[in-house]
């Protein structure tokens, strides 16, 4: 049995500090700019942690999310961006389905799916 093992988040066998140093480069540049270009593979992968995050601040004292999100998080821009911009505006009864991933084209030397990931 493979308890624990998420087949979307394996990224080719990368350690684990590498997957996470990546998604939280993902989360950061995500809410500092609002939208990115990315993989299919890779966007999918950040969604949890955007929605966890956003969700984080909206339900949650301000010190205690404070906290949380700066273990996640790298810039203090992005964690004011989050706080100041982006939670209020999705601040309700919502839990998730907060960014929108759109098909753009496919990368020429790999053929990788390329998409463009947003906050609605």
């Amino acid at each position: 049995m493979r308890h624990r093992v998420r087949k979307h988040l394996k990224f080719n066998n990368k350690c684990f500090q590498h997957r996470d140093a990546m998604l939280r480069n993902l989360a950061t540049a995500l809410f500092l700019h609002k939208s990115l270009k990315t993989t299919n593979k890779r966007a999918k992968a950040v969604l949890p942690l955007v929605d966890k995050l956003i969700n984080i601040v909206n339900t949650k004292d301000e010190m205690n999310a404070i906290r949380e999100v700066k273990q996640y998080l790298y810039t203090k821009d992005s964690s004011l961006e989050l706080f100041k911009n982006v939670a209020p505006k999705f601040k309700g009864e919502k839990t998730s389905g907060f960014t929108r991933i759109t098909p753009v084209k496919y990368r020429d030397w790999d053929n990788a799916k390329l998409v463009l990931l947003e906050l609605v």
